[in-house]
């Protein structure tokens, strides 16, 4: 097939290798060809945050990546975050802080507030604020979002000790 091109990532832990078109968005990977789809396309321009997927731990629009750019690299999406059929820390808290309501958003929010919480598991309410900025919201105004995430870190910080 002209014009496509061979690449090889490792998603929440499995490798995959696939020939996709150059201008093929990781999002659309992701979803369409390996069937993930909890990753959620909003704007398609990097603004809403909903596709935020962690690539080699960092995070990253995916609507903005090209699939071709993620050769090699080590994905994590929403699919990853819960582990042996339980859920994170993090997805626990959402729940119990009802910290989603349509639900659209959140998986970039839960991807997003995991990476944050790996770099400051103590964060402060103005923190957590700035971290979580960058994903829209129409739904619940933030503040059971910000709920959700100090009350992650809590759970995460307790699960240490």
């Amino acid at each position: 097939m002209a014009g496509r091109r061979q690449i090889k990532v490792k998603v929440n832990g499995v490798e995959y290798e696939g020939d996709v078109e150059p201008r093929r968005h990781l999002s659309d990977f992701l979803r369409e060809d390996l069937q993930l789809k909890g990753t959620h396309v909003g704007c398609e321009h990097g603004i809403c945050g909903a596709c935020t997927v962690l690539m080699n731990g960092e995070p990253v629009r995916s609507c903005l990546v090209f699939a071709v750019q993620a050769d090699g690299t080590e994905i994590m999406t929403i699919e990853g975050l819960a582990q042996d059929g339980k859920l994170h820390p993090l997805q626990e808290s959402f729940q119990e802080h009802h910290g989603l309501q349509c639900g659209f958003c959140t998986p970039g929010q839960l991807m997003t507030a995991y990476h944050f919480l790996q770099e400051k598991p103590d964060p402060t309410e103005e923190e957590v604020r700035e971290a979580i900025s960058g994903v829209l919201c129409r739904c619940t105004g933030y503040k059971q979002v910000i709920e959700s995430v100090l009350g992650a870190a809590a759970k995460m910080k307790r699960a240490k000790e």
